[in-house]
């Protein structure tokens, strides 16, 4: 898969794009910059003149609290616009890194504002994209706030899956999930030996099963039911007559 085909085929799955559209998005994956694992891509508090589109690896957005401790906000997978929820905003307010070696294409706002002149049914989609990562978020802080420990990392495990799918052609059963211990953390609020305690649990349940960085789930039906995973969240359809 070429890195300019990741962001095509992420809005692809909302509609059938006709090729000045395509060309429209392809301005965006220009200049592409190669960043190693840990590299950041902007800051917290840095000047937001920017976003990007995650072409290869992934990434994650992040905030550092008060008493030096981290939380993961978002999970970046080939494809994904980095920066929308900043559109508005004069500053970052997340930190970027990535995850694995990266490939992003940074553009700046008034690209996209060109893109929203020149095509409502590709603002209608960047306006889905948008609304699905609000979701997303909102998902966290149930996770956060709600959830026992199983099923926060359940449901973070069928909501990766059902994210792939949109990139991969159809279902996955096994898929490679490059986060650290102590990543699945500071994304679920747990402590890296709970996180390991959470995956020999479901590996004992038959719902998960891990070896390093691959993920296999044998009945997927039956661990979106033990998580209360419904993906309709994820499945944002764009409004409007271009649609």
């Amino acid at each position: 898969m070429s890195h300019q085909s990741c962001m095509v085929r992420h809005f692809q799955y909302f509609a059938d794009l006709s090729e000045s559209e395509i060309e429209l998005l392809s301005t965006l994956e220009k200049s592409p910059e190669q960043l190693k694992s840990g590299d950041a891509l902007w800051r917290e508090g840095g000047r937001a003149e920017e976003m990007a589109v995650l072409s290869k690896g992934w990434a994650y957005s992040s905030y550092v609290l008060e008493d030096g401790s981290r939380m993961i906000l978002d999970i970046f997978m080939p494809g994904d616009v980095i920066g929308l929820r900043e559109y508005a905003l004069d500053a970052h307010q997340s930190t970027i890194e990535a995850i694995t070696d990266c490939t992003f294409c940074r553009f700046p706002h008034c690209h996209l504002d060109d893109v929203f002149d020149k095509s409502g049914r590709l603002t209608s989609i960047f306006f889905a994209i948008s609304g699905i990562q609000q979701s997303m978020l909102v998902e966290r802080m149930v996770n956060l706030g709600r959830r026992n420990a199983q099923s926060k990392l359940a449901h973070f495990l069928c909501e990766t899956r059902s994210r792939l799918s949109k990139t991969n052609d159809g279902a996955l059963n096994e898929f490679r999930l490059p986060l650290s211990q102590q990543m699945l953390a500071d994304l679920m609020g747990l402590t890296p030996v709970h996180v390991s305690r959470v995956f020999s649990s479901l590996r004992e349940q038959s719902l998960v099963y891990r070896d390093r960085h691959q993920v296999n789930i044998p009945d997927i039906d039956r661990l979106m039911a033990f998580s209360d995973f419904r993906e309709g969240y994820l499945r944002m359809q764009p409004k409007g007559p271009d649609a």
